[in-house]
């Protein structure tokens, strides 16, 4: 019996070493059956039987069998499962307790149990948690899915589930930090010089409260005289004290549709160091020299105490300065100042233009929600004249602050972005040469030589070039040493003007300071907070348009039956369709193949070159524009589906 089981183990064993294998993440669809893609792009189909084995986005391996003149994937071991902490539903049905997983592509109920420390009568059909998997299929030891609810994020009725939800899925905080009983200035040794005589003014939007610039602009012979005062929490808040600590962690203020939480508490971001008008406030202050040609001259960091004498808004500067029928006048010591900004910009920006790099023009998108989170309207805000003059004084600010830092210190928090990452340099290469354009390696990889390509590029106005580059591109990364920033066309750029809301800037703010009393320069930043920083900044990113997702399913899908007409731009296209965003009001929807022709076989879509066929006829391609019928709108994935309007 003993010889006969050991053969029988040894057949097992020999069978399973001939058994081809794959590794590959799963790909499930809605009809119960799903497919193995491994890196290679191979795709094996996996029977709706074995897909109760896995979820959606599992890295597996798995054995490779054959079923008449077919291959399909057995999943056998689990590399790494899609699902760890995840958001969910509650389901509860006949005293069983089971979550969904917030996920468009896993819709299955799994086994729950309640962590002990939470109130089990707390907990309702519907409502919105944050679980954990704890148990999977092909774990050893594992019979089944299952998984234990943690926390309690929102009541299922509650009208703040779209924005406790977002946060919570990026485990971002839900609150702003506590304030302290007192914030008392800081002995720093600075000398501050006393500005409150000069007048400074603000200009920032109609419902902005954590105001941390305001500029003060002389005209002189040759150009102009800028002085840029920042707001100075640092002067409130010492590296030891529990605010900066929780400020580090947050890293940035997050920014969402009707709500925002501040980095640091609202008695500092909203209110101490806010430059409100007819207030002494602290700051740190640069005054830079502009040539009429859009040079930049000298400047002088120093720490100050000024005191605004006007509050602005972008709409009513633009409306004044652009000759805008009744626009209301400024106040007489600030009037001159807003001509004489207007054309430091306009010389600035002609600099850069020629100098440097500059982005493309896009609107803004701002929805107007009344108090229970409704949408009123989804306004398109262009940036004018007020947006373009904060703009350029902020980046020849940061400019100066990157040159101080550089050559000061020698580190710092800057912001780093590269063209292309590095082991894309050769596919871009290749793309390139692939539409006819030939160059060098180092027209990718070296600014002086990037700064010539990029504006070829763009004089040949070509969107579905511009589109398809833009997958080999990188992104922008903060760094305690000094690098490049490709985007700008900058050597350098390090911003210290939103000290009130990004904590890099604090960072700056006390390395200037440094530098001011000629203190020994300390410690460059760890790769830890430079990651920590980034990451953050993406999290932030990826919440703000999951909000805004939410919201414009919330507030489109009122009116599917209207028939609306779009007019959309095709930014993305996918084996299943193409993704478009609308330019009414920024939306994104998604146009599945079958809605592209009514015979699916006569549409060929090829993802990797962004273009699709139809009847052998092209006809759509990335960066090319449309109209279309918005035909769904999905709560349950905050996703829209539509269909060309033609």
């Amino acid at each position: 019996m003993l010889q006969n089981n050991a053969l029988l183990a040894q057949l097992k064993q020999d069978i399973r070493a001939n058994t081809p294998r794959a590794q590959g993440t799963i790909k499930a669809t809605d009809k119960g059956f799903g497919f193995l893609e491994t890196e290679d792009g191979t795709s094996y189909f996996i029977p709706p039987p074995a897909m109760k084995q896995v979820l959606h986005g599992d890295r597996i391996e798995a054995a490779i069998k054959e079923d008449g003149d077919k291959k399909q994937a057995e999943p056998e071991k689990l590399l790494e499962a899609s699902l760890d902490r995840f958001i969910a539903r509650v389901q509860l049905r006949e005293g069983r307790l089971a979550v969904i997983p917030d996920h468009p592509s896993i819709n299955q109920p799994l086994k729950a149990r309640i962590k002990r420390s939470l109130d089990e009568a707390s907990i309702a059909d519907g409502d919105w948690v944050v679980a954990r998997l704890v148990r999977h299929p092909l774990r050893p030891d594992d019979r089944g899915f299952f998984t234990q609810i943690d926390e309690l994020v929102v009541k299922r009725d509650d009208p703040a589930v779209p924005w406790r939800v977002t946060l919570a899925r990026h485990a971002l905080e839900q609150e702003c930090p506590p304030a302290a009983e007192a914030w008392p200035l800081q002995e720093e040794g600075l000398t501050r010089e006393d500005l409150t005589a000069e007048p400074f003014f603000t200009i920032d939007g109609e419902k902005t409260r954590d105001m941390d610039d305001a500029l003060r602009v002389e005209t002189s012979d040759d150009g102009w005289t800028l002085t840029v005062a920042i707001a100075d929490p640092t002067a409130y808040v010492d590296e030891s004290h529990p605010a900066d600590q929780e400020a580090r962690t947050r890293a940035f203020t997050v920014y969402l549709p009707g709500q925002n939480v501040t980095m640091l508490p609202e008695a500092l971001a909203d209110d101490l160091c806010s430059l409100k008008p007819e207030v002494e406030r602290p700051v740190l202050a640069c005054r830079l020299q502009v040539g009429r040609d859009g040079t930049l001259g000298e400047y002088r960091f120093f720490a100050a105490t000024i005191c605004s004498q006007a509050r602005l808004v972008y709409d009513d500067v633009s409306d004044w300065l652009e000759g805008v029928n009744d626009a209301a006048a400024p106040a007489a010591a600030i009037a001159p100042q807003l001509e004489a900004l207007r054309d430091l910009a306009q010389a600035r920006a002609a600099w850069r233009e020629q100098h440097t790099l500059v982005f493309k023009d896009r609107p803004d998108y701002v929805f107007d929600l009344d108090d229970a989170g409704n949408v009123l309207d989804i306004r398109t805000e262009t940036r004018r004249t007020g947006q373009r003059m904060i703009e350029e004084a902020m980046i020849v600010a940061n400019a100066c602050c990157a040159d101080l830092l550089s050559r000061e210190v020698g580190h710092g928090i800057f912001n780093v972005h590269h063209a292309f990452e590095p082991e894309k340099l050769d596919p871009a290469l290749e793309f390139l040469a692939a539409q006819g354009i030939e160059v060098e390696r180092e027209q990718l990889s070296e600014l002086p030589r990037y700064r010539e390509l990029r504006r070829a590029l763009d004089d040949r106005e070509d969107a579905w070039l511009d589109a398809r580059l833009r997958r080999f591109q990188g992104y922008t990364n903060m760094s305690a040493r000094p690098g490049p920033h490709f985007g700008l066309g900058l050597p350098a750029y390090a911003t210290w003007t939103s000290p009130i809301r990004k904590y890099g800037d604090m960072v700056n703010h006390r390395l200037i300071k440094g530098v001011l009393k000629g203190e020994a320069a300390p410690a460059e930043a760890s790769q830890r907070l430079t990651e920590q920083l980034t990451e953050r900044r993406r999290l932030n990113r990826m919440a703000e348009r999951d909000v805004k997702d939410w919201l414009y399913v919330r507030y489109l899908g009122q009116s599917l039956d209207q028939g609306t007409v779009y007019d959309a731009d095709i930014i993305d296209i996918r084996r299943g369709g193409m993704r478009v965003r609308l330019s009414a009001n920024g939306a994104t929807a998604f146009i599945p193949a079958p809605m592209l022709h009514s015979d699916r076989n006569q549409v060929a879509i090829d993802d990797k070159e962004g273009r699709i066929q139809i009847a052998g006829e092209p006809c759509y391609q990335l960066g090319g524009t449309l109209r279309v019928k918005l035909v769904e709108a999905r709560e349950a994935t905050r996703s829209l589906v539509a269909t060309p309007a033609e």
